[in-house]
């Protein structure tokens, strides 16, 4: 960023994890995306591209997400003084909608799936000075999305600390894209990736399993904010030329590492974020060669304690 232009988002805390470091023999660290200020990572990526679209003229934001996009895009809207329409399927929660009007964006709910709003979106944006906005599939949200993993190198650096693994929850792949693009401008390029998809959510393992791109029949997972049917093409690219390694938990395993999560740290996530703590909660074997994992905390706005209290009913955990 520019310094007439200064980034939306927060450098967030590098923690090391204490009770996991212990259970696993291991160091454990966090990087605390949950802490942004619109509720996980999406600002950093969300943030740049709506900050370099009213650079260059935009009047009106439209982007079609009922979850951390959406939020990201209405919280980077509000900042930079701009209309900012996010539209959204009928599945989303009333509570989210709600969240999003109350920082000043409007809502439309359109459809029964998030393509059906992303048409109408679309169909918006043929306005002058209105800009779509992608959930996770542009090349300026990777760039924004890939400062975390600067600020983590950096961080880790000042603590004498070399990450040998990075684990991350995977959506659409604009996370994926960007912990990628930072790594490899960091030297970590021959470090692993570990990408945690919820069972009914992982269409980047499907991919990766066919050797091309696959459209999910639907989403089945309660982890709605993984939800991409299909990944975006610059995530499965990626697979093909960085190690990377995927893996599913159920949507129970996911549930559970943020209860226990909520407990050690004192801090609510979604499920969506509760995939990539799965892996290390439930110690899986692709931990095996790992001393010092980095695992992305993404957090997400979909949480609050009855919504916990009523997944761990449900999984009866």
């Amino acid at each position: 960023m520019s310094a007439s232009m200064p980034a939306l988002h927060i450098q967030t805390a590098l923690l090391a994890h204490p009770q996991l470091s212990a259970a696993l023999a291991r160091q454990v660290w966090l990087k605390m995306e949950n802490m942004q200020p619109a509720g996980s990572f999406k600002l950093r990526g969300i943030g740049l591209l709506c900050q370099r679209a009213v650079a260059d003229g935009a009047r009106h934001l439209v982007c079609p997400s009922g979850g951390n996009a959406g939020f990201a895009a209405a919280f980077a809207g509000a900042a930079l003084g701009v209309k900012t329409t996010i539209l959204v399927p009928s599945t989303t929660s009333a509570a989210v909608c709600r969240r999003i009007r109350e920082i000043g964006a409007e809502v439309i709910v359109h459809g029964s799936v998030w393509d059906e709003a992303n048409q109408e979106a679309l169909r918006l944006c043929a306005q002058p000075g209105t800009v779509y906005i992608p959930p996770f599939d542009h090349p300026d949200i990777w760039e924004g999305n890939a400062t975390l993993i600067d600020e983590a190198v950096a961080q880790g650096r000042e603590l004498g600390v070399e990450f040998d693994a990075v684990i991350c929850s995977a959506g659409g792949g604009g996370l994926l894209s960007g912990i990628l693009t930072g790594m490899h401008r960091n030297g970590l390029a021959q470090v692993p990736l570990i990408v945690a998809e919820t069972e009914g959510a992982a269409s980047l393992h499907a991919a990766v399993q066919a050797g091309e791109l696959v459209t999910l029949p639907a989403i089945t997972s309660i982890a709605s904010t993984l939800g991409a049917r299909r990944v975006a093409q610059q995530a499965f690219d990626w697979t093909r030329r960085h190690p990377v390694q995927c893996v599913t938990v159920s949507d129970a395993q996911a549930v559970a590492a943020c209860l226990a999560f909520a407990d050690d740290m004192r801090t609510l996530v979604e499920p969506a974020c509760g995939a990539a703590l799965a892996v290390a909660y439930q110690n899986l074997p692709v931990l095996a060669a790992c001393k010092r994992p980095l695992i992305v905390v993404c957090g997400g706005i979909g949480v609050s304690l009855a919504a916990l209290a009523a997944w761990k009913e449900q999984f009866s955990l």
